[in-house]
C-alpha cells in the first residue's frame, strides 16, 4: 500500500469535505483542543443547506457559527459536557445535553445508544507507516472512528504525534483537510489565597509515590504548585495540562511507583500551552488513550495510592455534591468526576478529594448546605464521597454516619454560617 499516494488522493478543502455529511447525520468531535476549526467553520458557513445535522462533543472551546438558535433546525449542537460557548444554548433550550459518565461515552457509541455517522477531528501529520495521531483527544473519538461512515481529519503540523491507543490509519480516512494554524492554547486558571489555602490541605495528605488524577480549575492547579516537594509521583488522569508538565520537569513525577503501566503517564485529552503540545510530541513517557481506559474505575484503580482531585459547587449534609448545575440550570456536566472518585475508593491506599470554597457571591451564600438547591444535578453521591476540603479544613466522610458527617462539614464551613447550619441540622434531627 502506497500511503503517500492515498494521502494525496484524500486531500480536499474543507467545503468539499462537507459533501460527506448527509441530512440527519451525527458528527462526533473530540474534546477541547481536538476540535477541528477549519471543518467546523466551513460547516458553520454552510449550515443552512443541511437539515437535522447534530454535532456532538464533550467540551467546546470555541463558539462556532453553527451555535445559533436561529439555525438549530439545520445544525444543532449536542453536548456531553457544557462550557462557556454551549452553556447559554443549553439553558435556552437550543443546545441538547446528554447525561453521561465520561468513561462510558465510548460504550454508548459502540452499543448504538448514541450514533456516530461522521467524525471530524484534528490530527498530527501522517507518519511513514500511514498513521495519524489523534493525540489531543482520543477520548470517545477512537470508538466513533470504528463506527463512522466517514472519518475526516484536519491535519496540522502543530498537533503532536503521541503514543498510546490514539492512532488512525490512512486507509480508515475518507478525507483530509490540511491546516497550519496554531493549536488553541489555554492558560492556567487564576490562583489566589483561597485556592492556595485549600490546596495546602490537600497536598499535605498526598504521599510520595501516589498516582494523580487532577481536574481542571484554580484549586486543582493550586494543588499542583504545592506538590513540588513530593517524590516519585505518577500520572493517570483524564486531562494532561501545563501543571502536570511542570511536575515532570521539576522531577516530582517519575511514574516509577505506578502499579498500572509503570513508566507511563496516561491521559485522554490535552489542554494547555504550545509548550505542552511540544512536550507531548514523540514523548515515550506520554500515553494518550481512549477514555474507557483512562477513566474506567476498574482500570484506574489498579494504580495503588490513586489520588483524585475534583471541584464541586455545593455539598449537602449527606455528602451529595452538586458539581454541574446551579439548581436545575445546567452549567457543565458530570465529566470524569465520579469515574475517578470511584477509582480512588477502589485503589489500595487511594484518596478522593472534592474541593470547594466555603462560600459564594462574596461570602453571602454558604456552599455547604442542609440540602442541595432544588433541581440540582447530583454528581458525586453520598455513598461515594471521601475527603471534602474547604479553606477551613478537611472533612473525611467515608464510612461516617450522617450525624458525624454533619458535624465535620459544619466545622469546615465559613464561620459566619456555622451557627445557622447547626440550627438547621438540629431542626432536621441530624445533630
Amino acid at each position: 500500500m502506497d500511503v503517500q499516494a492515498l494521502y494525496q488522493q484524500k486531500r480536499v478543502n474543507a467545503l468539499d469535505a462537507l459533501k460527506l455529511v448527509k441530512d440527519g447525520d451525527t458528527i462526533i468531535v473530540p474534546t477541547g483542543a481536538g476540535e477541528p476549526p477549519q471543518l467546523l467553520t466551513a460547516l458553520s458557513e454552510e449550515r443552512r443547506r443541511f437539515h437535522d445535522v447534530r454535532v456532538s462533543q464533550i467540551l467546546t472551546l470555541r463558539k462556532f457559527g453553527y451555535m445559533d438558535p436561529e439555525t438549530a433546525e439545520h445544525v444543532r449542537h449536542v453536548a456531553f459536557f457544557l462550557g462557556s460557548p454551549t452553556r447559554p444554548g443549553a439553558q435556552g433550550g437550543w443546545v441538547d445535553f446528554v447525561p453521561n459518565h465520561f468513561s462510558e461515552i465510548p460504550s454508548l457509541i459502540e452499543r448504538d445508544y448514541y450514533p456516530s455517522d461522521v467524525v471530524f477531528s484534528m490530527a498530527s501529520p501522517m507518519d511513514k507507516h500511514g498513521y495519524f495521531s489523534l493525540s489531543l483527544a482520543p477520548d470517545y473519538t477512537m470508538a466513533a472512528v470504528k463506527k463512522a461512515r466517514a472519518v475526516v481529519l484536519e491535519v496540522n503540523p502543530n498537533v503532536p504525534f503521541a503514543y498510546g491507543n490514539c492512532h488512525v490509519h490512512i486507509s480508515e480516512v475518507a478525507a483530509l483537510v490540511e491546516s497550519q494554524d496554531p493549536v488553541i492554547a489555554v492558560g492556567l486558571p487564576e490562583i489566589g489565597p483561597l485556592q492556595e489555602a485549600i490546596a495546602k490541605y490537600v497536598a499535605d495528605l498526598i504521599e510520595d509515590g501516589s498516582t494523580l488524577q487532577i481536574g481542571y480549575g484554580g484549586i486543582p492547579d493550586a494543588v499542583v504548585v504545592q506538590l513540588k516537594n513530593k517524590h516519585d509521583l505518577g500520572i493517570h488522569t483524564e486531562m494532561i495540562g501545563d501543571g502536570i508538565m511542570a511536575l515532570v520537569e521539576n522531577g516530582n513525577v517519575t511514574n516509577r511507583k505506578k502499579t498500572f503501566m509503570p513508566g507511563k503517564m496516561l491521559a485522554t485529552f490535552a489542554l494547555g500551552s504550545n509548550k505542552l503540545y511540544e512536550f507531548m510530541d514523540h514523548n515515550p513517557e506520554v500515553a494518550m488513550h481512549p477514555v474507557d481506559t483512562t477513566n474506567d474505575p476498574f482500570v484506574a484503580a489498579q494504580n495503588d495510592k490513586l489520588v483524585s482531585i475534583n471541584a464541586t459547587m455545593q455539598i449537602d449534609f449527606l455528602g451529595q455534591c452538586g458539581s454541574e448545575s446551579l439548581g436545575a440550570k445546567p452549567h457543565s456536566g458530570t465529566g470524569g468526576q465520579l469515574d475517578f472518585v470511584r477509582a480512588a475508593n477502589r485503589s489500595k491506599g487511594g484518596k478522593s478529594f472534592i474541593v470547594l470554597p466555603s462560600t459564594a457571591k462574596d461570602d453571602t451564600i454558604s456552599r455547604i448546605v442542609p440540602t442541595l438547591t432544588a433541581g440540582t444535578h447530583v454528581s458525586t453521591t453520598k455513598n461515594d464521597i471521601n475527603y471534602v476540603v474547604t479553606e477551613y479544613g478537611v472533612a473525611q466522610l467515608r464510612g461516617k454516619p450522617v450525624h458525624q458527617r454533619v458535624r465535620d462539614l459544619i466545622a469546615i464551613a465559613h464561620p459566619k454560617f456555622r451557627d445557622e447550619l447547626t440550627e438547621q441540622a438540629k431542626a432536621m434531627k441530624l445533630w
